[in-house]
C-alpha cells in the first residue's frame, strides 16, 4: 500500500518564509510569493496543490492567486520531476544552431517524451524559454549550470556522468 507523500511546510521553512515576508512591509506580504514558491519547490522538488494551498494560507490570499503564479512561470514544476531536469532552450537563436536536434536526440536517447521522467527517476527533459546565452547555443540548463555548445557526444557524456554520480 502506498503512503501519501507529505508536503507540509515545516517550522524551519516558516522561519525562512517569515524573513521573505518581512522584506515587504505595510500589508504587502503577498509580494514574497516567488521567493516562497522557490523555497517550497527546493524543499519538495515540485509544487503540489497541497503545498500551494499552504502558501496561500500563509499569505492570506486565495489559492487561485498562488496557482496563477506557479503556472505562469516555467521554472516551477507542477508535478514531480527527475533528479536531473534538463531544460533545453528552444528559442530562435538556439534553434538556428541545432537546439531542436539536440533536444530530440536527448529524448530519444532517454526513451521519453517532452516533460516525462525516465523510469529510474533520474532525468526529466523539458523545453524552456530563452536562457540568455545565445552565443553559446545550442545549450541547456541543469539546475543552475548552463551546458553549452551541445553535440550528441557532449549530451552522451553529460548523461553518463550524471548516471555515474547517482550510483
Amino acid at each position: 500500500m502506498e503512503t501519501k507523500q507529505e508536503y507540509q511546510i515545516t517550522d524551519k521553512m516558516m522561519e525562512q518564509i517569515n524573513t521573505y515576508i518581512a522584506k515587504y512591509p505595510d500589508g504587502r506580504k503577498r509580494s514574497a510569493i516567488l521567493s516562497i514558491l522557490h523555497l517550497v519547490q527546493d524543499t519538495f522538488g515540485w509544487l503540489s496543490v497541497e503545498a500551494m494551498d499552504q502558501v496561500a494560507a500563509i499569505l492570506d490570499i486565495e489559492p487561485i492567486k498562488v496557482y496563477e503564479v506557479a503556472t505562469f512561470y516555467t521554472m516551477f514544476n507542477l508535478k514531480p520531476v527527475g533528479k536531473y531536469k534538463l531544460e533545453f532552450c528552444l528559442t530562435s537563436c538556439c534553434g538556428l544552431r541545432g537546439a531542436d536536434d539536440m533536444y530530440e536526440y536527448t529524448l530519444k536517447k532517454l526513451g521519453i517524451q517532452t516533460g516525462e521522467t525516465t523510469s529510474d527517476g533520474l532525468f526529466t527533459v523539458a523545453a524552456t524559454e530563452c536562457l540568455g546565452a545565445c552565443g553559446y547555443a545550442p545549450m541547456l540548463r541543469l539546475d543552475d549550470k548552463y551546458i553549452e555548445h551541445l553535440t550528441p557526444e557532449s549530451i552522451d557524456e553529460l548523461i553518463d556522468s550524471l548516471r555515474k554520480a547517482s550510483e
